[in-house]
C-alpha cells in the first residue's frame, strides 16, 4: 500500500500541491490511502480522487477575504518587495467586543471547503477504495485525533478539514461534540507515523520546511511578531520530533519513506494567501519534484542529522 502524507503549513500548501501534482499527474504514482496536516488536510479530498486542476485553481487564487470572515491581520509590501505584517487592531478590538475567544475567525475557509469539495466528490471519493485521513487537536482532551472520510457523514467530514486548519488564537476555535478543537499541527505536523500504523509500505511524505534543523528567522518587531515566532518555533520542534519517530518507525517495519522538503524559507507568515504568489509556489514545487529525488535518508546519514 502506498501513502501520500502532506504536512502543516498554511499559505505554502501551494508549494505541496506542486509536488504532488508532479507525483500524482507525471509519475502516475497511485496512492492508496491521503493523510495529512493543516494545509494538507485541505488539499488531499480533491488529490484522492483526481481533480488535480480543480484544487491547484483554489490554492492559486485564494485570497484573505477566502479564509477569513475576521482578519487580525494586515499585510503589506515593503520597499524591497517582501510581505510584512501588522495588527488589524479594529477587527482584534471587535473580537474581543463579542466576547469571542480568538484573535480572528476563518468562518470563510469553512465555506470554501464546502463550495470546492462537494457532496458529489465526497461520494465519489467514498465509492473509491481511497482512504483520506485528517489530523485535529481536541484540546479540550489534551489528545490528537484522527478523522477518516469514510466514518463521517459529508458535512462532518468538511468541519473535520477545515478544523485540522485552523491555527487558533489567529483563526477560529471549533467546538464540537463538547469539545473544543483546533489545527491538528499543535501535536502532528505529519502523520507519517500514523500512515505507518495504517499498513502504508511506501509513503511519499512531503515536508512543509526546510530540511535543515534551525533557520534564522526576522526579529519580533512587535506583539504579532512574537505570536508567530513562537508558533514558528513550537511547530519546527512538533516536525523535527514526529520526522525522527517516523524515521526509526519505518526503519523497524521496513518502510521506505521518501521525504520531500521544501528547498529554502519561503515566507516569515504562513497566514498570508496571496495569489501571485502561492501560484507562483506551486509551479515551483512541480518544477521542484521534477528535477530532484526524494530525500531517502539512510541509518547513518540520520543519525548524524540527529545526534551530530
Amino acid at each position: 500500500m502506498r501513502a501520500l502524507v502532506i504536512s502543516g503549513g498554511g499559505s505554502k500548501g501551494a508549494f505541496a500541491g506542486g509536488i504532488a501534482d508532479y507525483l500524482i499527474r507525471e509519475l502516475g504514482h497511485n496512492y492508496d490511502m491521503f493523510l495529512g496536516t493543516s494545509t494538507g488536510s485541505l488539499l488531499l479530498p480533491l488529490l484522492s480522487i483526481g481533480k488535480v486542476e480543480e484544487i491547484k485553481k483554489v490554492f492559486t487564487t485564494v485570497t484573505q477575504d477566502d479564509i477569513f470572515s475576521s482578519n487580525p491581520f494586515k499585510y503589506y509590501k515593503d520597499k524591497n518587495g517582501e510581505f510584512k505584517t501588522r495588527m488589524n487592531h479594529l477587527n482584534i478590538i471587535k473580537m474581543f467586543m463579542k466576547n469571542k475567544k480568538t484573535l480572528g475567525e476563518s468562518e470563510n475557509l469553512r465555506k470554501l471547503i464546502r463550495r470546492s469539495f462537494t457532496l458529489a466528490d465526497f461520494t465519489e471519493l467514498n465509492k473509491s477504495d481511497k482512504k483520506v485521513v485528517v489530523t485535529v487537536a481536541n484540546l479540550s482532551r489534551n489528545c490528537i485525533e484522527y478523522k477518516h472520510s469514510d466514518k463521517c457523514h459529508y458535512l462532518d467530514f468538511c468541519d473535520w478539514v477545515w478544523t485540522s486548519s485552523n491555527l487558533v488564537p489567529f483563526m477560529s476555535l471549533v467546538n464540537k461534540n463538547g469539545c473544543d478543537y483546533a489545527d491538528g499541527g499543535f501535536g502532528i505536523f505529519i502523520p507519517i507515523r500514523k500512515a505507518i500504523k495504517m499498513g502504508a509500505l511506501e509513503i511519499d511524505a512531503i515536508v512543509l520546511k526546510t530540511e535543515e534543523r534551525s533557520s534564522t528567522i526576522s526579529t519580533s518587531k512587535n506583539v504579532l511578531d512574537l505570536f508567530l515566532n513562537s508558533f514558528s518555533f513550537m511547530i519546527n520542534q512538533i516536525a523535527i520530533n514526529n520526522i525522527d519517530i517516523s524515521y526509526f518507525a519505518g526503519k523497524d517495519n521496513k518502510i521506505k519513506i521518501n521525504y520531500y522538503y521544501i528547498p529554502n524559507r519561503l515566507t516569515d507568515n504562513v497566514l498570508i494567501f496571496e495569489p501571485e504568489r502561492m501560484s507562483k509556489w506551486w509551479d515551483d514545487g512541480f518544477k521542484y519534484a521534477a528535477s530532484h529525488n526524494p530525500v531517502i535518508h539512510d541509518s547513518r546519514r540520520k543519525f548524524f542529522n540527529i545526534f551530530g
